[in-house]
Order: C-alpha cells, then sequence, then structure tokens
C-alpha cells in the first residue's frame, strides 16, 4: 500500500518531480502549457514554492502524459515512474515458439540466467535430455529434416547446461514417465527399445550431473502445472502452445518461483529416488 502523505508534503513533491520531469524531457514552461492546454502562469504556479495545493486530477494527467510519466508517480502514489502501458509492455511479452526447441530466444533466457538455479517444467520430456532416436521420433513426422536441427539445439542446450554453473530443477507428472514407459497416450506406437534408450539416457545424465541437474515427479491428481520455465529472479515463462509468455516483473517472477516449489515439497518421486524410479519403469518396458 502507498504510503500516506500530509496533503502539503504530497503538494511539495508534486512540485519536485514535475521539475524533474520537465528537465529530463527537456520541457520549458512555455512548451508544458501549450501541451497541456493552459496558460504559462498556471504551470509557472505549479511550480511555484509556496504552492501548498495539488492541481486538479485533469491537470496531472495531462502534465504526465506530456512528459511521458505516470500520473499516480507525479503524486507519490509510486516510486516508478513509467506509466502502466509502459511497466506492461517491459515486464510481459508474448513470443512465438516453434515446435521443437530451435529457438535462439530461448537459448538467450537460458544464457542470461547463467549461475542462477532454473526451474523448470516441461511439455513432455525434456528436450536436452533427449536421445537422438527419441527425438527424431518426436519430430521427422512434423518437421522432416528440422528433426536433425532440434538434435543439434538439444546437444547444445545440454552442453551449455554442463558449463553454464546452474542449477537445474526439473518436475515433470508422475503420469508422463508412465505414459513413457509403457507407450501410451502421447507416447502410442513409441518403439519399446527406443523407450529402455531413453530411459538408460535419463540414468546416465542424472548420474553424471546431479546435484546440479535434480529431477521430480510430482502427482498430478494433487498438485498441477502447466508448462513453466523460471530462469532465477529473472523471467519466468509459461508455455501456451504456439506461444511463451513471459513475465519479468518480480511480484510475477516470485510467484511462479513458489508454484514450482511447492511442486517439489509436493514431489512423489524426490530426485535421490528417481534412479530406482526410472529403472523399475525400464523394467516394465515389453517388447
Amino acid at each position: 500500500m502507498p504510503q500516506r502523505i500530509d496533503k502539503r508534503l504530497r503538494a511539495t513533491l508534486f512540485r519536485e518531480r514535475l521539475a524533474r520531469a520537465m528537465a529530463d524531457k527537456g520541457v520549458n514552461q512555455s512548451a508544458l502549457a501549450r501541451t497541456v492546454g493552459v496558460d504559462r502562469s498556471t504551470v509557472s504556479q505549479l511550480l511555484a514554492a509556496d504552492e501548498a495545493r495539488l492541481p486538479n486530477a485533469q491537470v496531472v494527467a495531462e502534465c504526465a502524459a506530456a512528459l511521458g510519466v505516470s500520473a499516480d508517480w507525479l503524486l507519490g502514489l509510486t516510486e516508478r515512474p513509467e506509466r502502466l502501458a509502459d511497466l506492461l509492455a517491459t515486464s510481459l511479452s508474448m513470443t512465438e515458439a516453434p515446435r521443437a526447441l530451435i529457438d535462439e530466444r530461448i537459448f538467450a533466457w537460458h544464457q542470461e540466467a547463467a549461475g542462477y538455479k532454473i526451474r523448470h517444467v516441461p511439455a513432455t520430456l525434456p528436450d536436452m535430455l533427449k536421445t537422438h532416436e527419441m527425438l527424431r521420433w518426436e519430430y521427422e513426422p512434423q518437421l522432416g529434416r528440422s528433426a536433425e536441427q532440434a538434435i543439434g539445439a538439444s546437444e547444445d542446450r545440454l552442453r551449455w547446461m554442463r558449463t553454464a554453473r546452474s542449477d537445474y530443477e526439473i518436475a515433470l507428472p508422475l503420469h508422463e514417465l508412465a505414459a513413457f514407459a509403457t507407450a501410451t497416450g502421447y507416447y502410442e506406437g513409441l518403439p519399446a527399445a527406443t523407450r529402455r534408450d531413453q530411459i538408460d539416457r535419463l540414468l546416465d545424465l542424472i548420474e553424471q550431473l546431479y546435484p546440479a541437474l535434480r529431477l521430480y515427479l510430482f502427482d498430478a491428481r494433487r498438485v498441477f502445472s502447466a508448462p513453466i520455465t523460471v530462469f532465477g529472479p529473472l523471467l519466468a515463462v509459461l508455455y501456451l502452445g504456439r506461444h511463451y509468455l513471459a513475465f519479468r516483473d518480480s511480484d510475477r517472477v516470485a510467484g511462479f518461483t513458489q508454484h514450482f516449489d511447492g511442486l517439489v515439497r509436493e514431489a512423489a518421486i524426490g530426485a535421490r529416488d528417481m534412479p530406482d524410479h526410472l529403472r523399475g519403469l525400464r523394467a516394465r518396458i515389453i517388447g
């Protein structure tokens, strides 16, 4: 909540911020008066040191619009001078999401967060942990030759992860790995040999990279998550299918972080138990 300020102090703050905004924009009293549609004497009065009253709301709004700041900031109701639309434009963005991870924007987000913990709920198995055969099975019917690009991008991402000094926590719903192991749902038709090799790949990477890489399984009947990635304190990204919705304001990022950490606390299978769980799934594969 904004701090309550005495009207006289708020009037003083308004004068100081109005003068600062004019100086920042290189706008003099005459120019501001013309833009706002008032006499120059009115602007002069707004800036007068002995003026203890605040102007009416319309004048405040017109001054704010003319100077590219928010009326709330001029009145001392916020410490951020940006207008709401400008704040939203910088804190929230939507970008197209390709079918595979051949997306330089995503890679740039990972690089930006180097050294921070990255929390990830993937839409399927994490691409950077998949075998080549798994990637081909998944992408070739839709992308053709682009499947090789997906393989290259996956390898690049994994190499980067090994050297980025970032911890990776990945949370998956229990039913995702169960469907994978039994070739049901999304994974229907996936050959048994590909499934076994993929589980071996996961076991190998967990052994190599733990504790920098930690996998958790949560029960979607108890808790649910859409596909998200949280890049440290910098950025939270929600995967919508054809687009990514990216949030940069600290409150939203903190909210996504708390959501992910809740998945970890509620995990049915923790990171230390993942190898045994994967071996159990592998033993169920027939063929």
